[in-house]
């Protein structure tokens, strides 16, 4: 017999207005992968559930099975993160983590590592005073999760161990190029040998120890520019997030004169 309700854990991804007073919701759930609910009334002031299906929220929900699309039914908020969202860049962020996490993921495939992992960078947004570097690690971990992790140790041409020198990498590939072999590959681009490490460094830390490390801004950039590059082609489109982060940081440097 099929089940009329189901309870999950969720954080909310996205939400859009249907109707006079209802919202579709954009799901990550601990129990069931992504998936999509309406929460009936949700845009009434009066309404029980208003506060509760905020974009990013951890929440609880009951949500009853519908021929269509599922609808809530009860929500209890279990983390608003609130300082969050009283910082624009923060909550930039935020809208990022949130738009990769919708683009790779398919509905209704249950990850729970992807799940905690984005609950993890709603906390690193809470305190973390290295927003750029948060996302950084989150793009390497969810990859990572997803099974897209870059080989970064060897060649992926030739199986050989890196030097300490120029290397490239080839998103199509999925890796790491020795020199005399990027031209095998038309998509490779150069990876100097500190965006290496930081790299490697990402993909094997925790976030506190990414957290203490000091990096040159150009080495974050650099590191910023193979992670976009890789997760673009594999996406195979540029995020609307994305270019929002890009023109916060033009206003910043504008701002301080740079």
């Amino acid at each position: 017999m099929r089940e009329r309700q189901y309870r999950v854990t969720a954080i909310v991804l996205k939400r859009s207005d249907v109707g006079e007073a209802d919202r579709l919701l954009t799901l990550l759930t601990l129990q069931r992968g992504k998936l999509r609910a309406v929460a009936k009334g949700a845009r009434k002031p009066s309404a029980r559930k208003t506060g509760h299906v905020e974009l990013f929220n951890c929440v609880e929900l009951q949500i009853a099975v519908a021929r269509e699309i599922d609808i809530v039914t009860q929500a209890q908020t279990l983390e608003p993160f609130l300082r969050m969202r009283d910082d624009l860049d923060r909550l930039s962020y935020a809208y990022y983590f949130a738009e990769l996490v919708d683009r790779f993921v398919e509905e209704e495939n249950e990850n729970g590592s992807v799940y905690e992992l984005m609950l993890d960078a709603l906390h690193w947004l809470e305190h973390t005073k290295h927003l750029a570097r948060s996302a950084r690690f989150f793009e390497m971990q969810l990859l990572d999760a997803l099974g897209y992790r870059p080989q970064l140790q060897l060649c992926i041409h030739s199986k050989e161990e890196l030097l300490p020198e120029e290397n490239f990498f080839s998103p199509e590939a999925g890796g790491m190029l020795k020199p005399q072999h990027r031209d095998n590959y038309r998509d490779s681009i150069s990876v100097p040998v500190n965006a290496l490490k930081v790299l490697r460094y990402l993909q094997n830390r925790n976030f506190s120890e990414v957290e203490q490390l000091k990096l040159s801004a150009q080495v974050e950039s650099e590191s910023e520019a193979i992670l976009h590059y890789y997760v673009t082609h594999l996406l195979e489109r540029n995020l609307k997030s994305v270019d929002f982060l890009n023109t916060l940081k033009h206003a910043s440097r504008m701002a301080n004169g740079r």
